[in-house]
């Protein structure tokens, strides 16, 4: 007997675990008009980036000594779903509050009439037929409802891949010997070590000297046990503790899921153990000096989620690897890109104080993530975005971190609602070169940035335009507007030669001519429109993500607009009497903005007309569509 009750819901994609992946490929999927219902076992969105952990999301730009980023060069910061969110988040959020980040997610997601969110929802099963999945068992435990989902399509974006596990899909665990993959990164024999997981803290500094007593139970640190990591830690005039420390990492040589819970009591004896160090000193000290300086800092916050890097990776129709990544090789089916660091931690963590807290290969260049990493070898109609794609241990050491799990979501969700409407299956879209070619296009369409693809929309109207700016700066003509691509990327570390089209790809206008400044699309005959998009520069070279280290914070323009972005603008129309103004925009922060007319009009010349932006002296626009 169960009092759970019963229900059977339907849908046309079922996507599992409501991360950074999940949340992106939900909403991208939705956007395309797919039915989808998104089951989080949460009661919050975000996963590793959720007020439960509080890990900032990083990506392909890097951090640290590995940054890629230079203005106008290499704008490596991802774009479409999880920019729109960084820069939501940056203006709604100047407090830096976690739980503000939890509730765009959660507002997201709500807001989409073809999205279902299902929290504190966890997918426990699924009924398959042959080699497909046919539906999922759900369970929400706080209102005793249990739901069996049919669906078309079904997505894991769980991290640990617990949909695709119960339907059998095959995966790999642990680190694989080099010479299986010809790896020089990899052990020179498999084992089943990972990455392990971290509990982060916050600490907040006080007007007078706050006390902190150690539980019983707190780990004990002398200095040479830290020697690589609290005291390696680049000193200051005055060090700050308000966030930290990710390097405090344990777990990786258990089973990280089956184990997750005696890795979480570690965890927390390991965080209680360095704060107390930070705060009274090695065991047995006397009254000592404060070389932290942390007598007047206090906890403010600590997990009891680990942030859990690792743990299943699917197999695919393709298994990225090391190799793939560093030679930035071009794969047709491409949806997504990468480029932070093959970023290799002792799977001992804290216990390998001898050993640095994590050794960063560089990626010569932004490469290319296809889908055929994201659809099962072995189930046709199951795909998985996020860190439990079909990769090596050392290539997921860089496909793993958030923004880029994030792009991954997106383009995953696009191709799914694709394939719904082509009605293929998962297992067909990667070898398929007209439909591949439908699901990197509306990418680009929804600014997503694929390395060496560009708009071929053959229904953008924009593309057919004479271009005509009031005034233009040498290198960032008006015609820029139809290059393509949205972005530069010929830097040093951008993408790699024959696939970075050199150039300014924007029009940028004459600071000496002021503002307005005014962009002039003209057809030979009047053309039916019925939607503008623009795309706006939104400063892709610098680091822009909600994170609660100051210093790191501080790398940014956190709180405010973007400088570089068009704020003011007004769109007009000619119908061959008369112009019409049709859109007034002001106070935009977004990078991507995109005006469905009430009616078709007939539109001979169309005009944006920029009259502010939110700090530069000129107008920037990367890009024009009109459909």
């Amino acid at each position: 007997m169960t009092i759970l009750e019963e229900h059977v819901l339907n849908s046309e994609i079922l996507i599992a675990g409501g991360g950074m992946a999940g949340c992106c490929a939900a909403l991208a999927a939705a956007r395309c008009g797919a039915q989808v219902i998104l089951c989080q076992d949460r009661s919050v969105l975000g996963g590793n980036a959720s007020s439960e952990v509080r890990m900032h999301i990083v990506g392909a730009n890097g951090t640290g000594r590995f940054d890629r980023g230079a203005e106008l060069e290499t704008e490596a910061r991802e774009g479409g779903i999880i920019e729109e969110l960084r820069l939501e988040n940056c203006i709604r959020n100047p407090q830096r509050s976690a739980s503000m980040f939890d509730l765009i997610l959660y507002e997201k997601c709500q807001a989409e009439p073809n999205l279902r969110l299902m929290l504190n929802t966890c997918v426990t099963a699924v009924r398959l037929n042959g080699d497909r999945i046919e539906s999922a068992t759900a369970e929400r435990q706080s209102t005793e409802d249990r739901f069996r989902i049919n669906a078309k399509i079904f997505i894991d974006c769980t991290g640990d891949g617990r949909l695709a596990a119960e339907s059998g899909a095959r995966f790999m665990e642990g680190r694989e010997g080099r010479q299986q993959f010809n790896e020089s990164l990899a052990p020179e024999t498999a084992d089943q070590h990972r990455l392990g997981s971290t509990i982060l803290m916050q600490a907040r500094r006080h007007e007078r000297p706050m006390p902190f007593a150690a539980p019983e139970w707190a780990r004990k640190f002398d200095p040479a046990e830290l020697k690589l990591r609290l005291y390696a830690t680049p000193g200051e005039e005055e060090p700050t503790h308000e966030y930290g420390y990710w390097w405090a990492e344990w777990g990786g040589v258990l089973d990280t899921i089956k184990e997750n819970e005696r890795i979480r009591d570690e965890l927390l004896a390991i965080v209680m153990g360095i704060w107390d160090h930070v705060k009274n000193g090695p065991p047995g000290t006397p009254a000592r000096q404060d070389p932290f300086q942390a007598a007047h800092w206090a906890l403010d916050w600590f997990g009891f989620v680990p942030g859990k890097r690792e743990s299943r990776r699917f197999i695919g129709q393709h298994v990225l690897t090391e190799h793939d990544l560093l030679s930035s090789r071009a794969f047709p089916d491409a949806i997504a890109y990468g480029g932070w660091s093959l970023d290799l931690h002792p799977p001992e963590g804290i216990d390998a104080p001898g050993l640095e807290p994590c050794t960063q290969h560089p990626v010569p260049h932004l490469y290319d993530i296809p889908l055929s990493v994201c659809v099962s070898v072995n189930r046709k109609n199951l795909m998985f975005a996020g860190r439990n794609i079909s990769a090596t241990h050392v290539a997921f050491s860089s496909t793993r971190v958030m923004a880029t799990c994030a792009t991954i979501g997106q383009g995953v969700g696009t191709a799914a609602a694709l394939a719904i409407q082509q009605q293929q299956e998962p297992a067909e879209l990667s070898t398929n070169s007209e439909i591949m070619l439908q699901i990197q296009q509306q990418l680009l369409r929804d600014d997503a940035y694929l390395v060496g693809i560009r708009n071929k929309d053959s229904v953008d109207l924009a593309r057919s335009a004479k271009i005509i700016a009031s005034s233009e700066q040498a290198g960032y003509e008006a015609c820029n507007i139809n290059s393509g691509q949205t972005r530069s990327v010929h830097g040093v570390t951008g993408a790699p030669e024959g696939r970075a089209f050199p150039g300014g790809h924007r029009w940028l206008s004459d600071p000496a001519e002021g503002l307005p400044a005014t962009l002039l699309l003209e057809w030979e005959t009047p053309t039916n429109v019925s939607e503008i998009q623009l795309i706006f520069d939104t400063g892709l070279h610098r680091h822009l993500t909600l994170s609660h280290h100051d210093g790191y914070t501080e790398k940014m323009q956190w709180g405010t607009p973007q400088p570089e972005t068009v704020r003011d603008y007004q769109i007009e129309v000619h119908d061959d009497s008369c112009w019409q103004q049709i859109v007034n925009v002001t106070g935009n922060v977004q990078r991507r903005r995109v005006h469905h007319l009430e009616s078709e009009i007939a539109v001979k010349q169309l005009r944006i007309v920029v009259t502010a932006t939110n700090g530069v002296d000129h107008a920037r626009i990367c890009e024009v569509r009109v459909y």
